[in-house]
């Protein structure tokens, strides 16, 4: 099956998309920080219950503090590891759009039609990389016809769905 080629063009954001980016932005540096803070108490916790572990165990040198800080250590290695893995996949691109304030607009087209009854909610199929299918009203749903052309944005960076026309 050939990949679809679509016709792909920028825009400037408007206003109240990106006040929703800089809202999602916010909510989820918090999210972060506090996964963040979570993690560091854990990374300190889990070395002492573990030498209180050996000395119950009857092990010599229990309370080590190469051990407590070595274990610790990588630890703290593997969580700031995952943190930022993360925030390079996900925060950092939605700072990259709220700093570009631009949105991609891509030209797709209609593959299938569906109508899910027990959502009461009517679907529709794209040929697009980025977005597979999105919620339309029903009166696009009945307008729309397979084949039809459709145009999708979403930010830049993120491709965080934004809405279509």
């Amino acid at each position: 099956m050939p990949i679809p080629v679509s016709e792909k063009y920028t825009e400037p954001l408007e206003a109240d998309e990106l006040a929703f980016l800089e809202q999602k932005e916010q909510k989820d540096r918090k999210v972060y920080y506090k996964v963040f803070q979570k993690l560091m108490v854990c990374c300190f916790i889990f070395p002492f219950v573990g030498a209180w572990y050996r000395a119950y165990d009857g092990a010599p040198n229990a309370f080590s503090y190469a051990k407590f800080f070595v274990s610790a250590g990588i630890l703290l290695f593997i969580c700031l590891l995952a943190i930022y893995l993360t925030y390079k996949m996900d925060l950092y691109k939605v700072q990259k759009d709220i700093a570009g304030k631009t949105k991609t607009i891509e030209k797709n087209h209609v593959t299938n039609k569906v109508y899910f009854p027990s959502k009461s909610a009517y679907y529709v199929y794209l040929d697009s990389l980025v977005k597979l299918s999105i919620e339309v009203s029903e009166e696009d749903y009945f307008r729309i016809r397979k084949g039809d052309e459709i145009s999708i944005e979403y930010t830049t960076h993120s491709k965080h769905y934004l809405g279509y026309f």
